[in-house]
């Protein structure tokens, strides 16, 4: 099926979302079962609930069908929260969690580990600094596998 590229209905969506509160933090054209699905994913600060799902569904609705992103054709639209665990893709989603415990994942051990957790210094788009219970720990974005949220369970 011809659909328009994810880039563009971000774009456009984007200032929906903006006064809905939310951010999109991942948007995919996925198939299920032979169909075709939107599944945007987003945060917000205070996070995300069912509601706040359900509100940004029902006010993209309107441009969507304006957009037409699927020339026509029919699509499922699904919009969900990114997961607390979801990894950290742009320097905003380091940004968004500056000060807050933070799981860096490493493609080769450093320090006898692969996984690093602390508290979120910094990140200059290069580096991501922790304030670990060993001192502050700096990781060059190229080494970084994963970061994302510490959870503690």
């Amino acid at each position: 099926m011809k659909v328009k590229p994810i880039e563009e209905i971000v774009s456009y969506l984007a200032p929906v979302a903006e006064e809905v509160g939310v951010e999109i933090v991942e948007a995919k054209w996925t198939q299920r079962k032979g169909e075709c699905a939107l599944d945007l994913f987003i945060d917000a600060n205070g996070g995300v609930d069912m509601n706040l799902c359900e509100k940004f569904h029902r006010a993209v609705d309107a441009p969507l069908d304006e957009l037409d992103p699927t020339f026509g054709a029919p699509y499922t639209l699904n919009c969900s929260s990114s997961g607390l665990d979801r990894p950290f893709k742009t320097e905003r989603d380091y940004a968004r969690h500056l000060g807050e415990a933070v799981e860096i994942h490493l493609y080769a051990a450093e320090d006898g580990k692969k996984v690093h957790t602390g508290k979120l210094l910094s990140f200059d788009g290069e580096t991501a600094t922790l304030q670990t219970d060993k001192g502050e720990k700096s990781f060059p974005r190229e080494k970084i596998a994963k970061a994302c949220l510490f959870i503690d369970i």
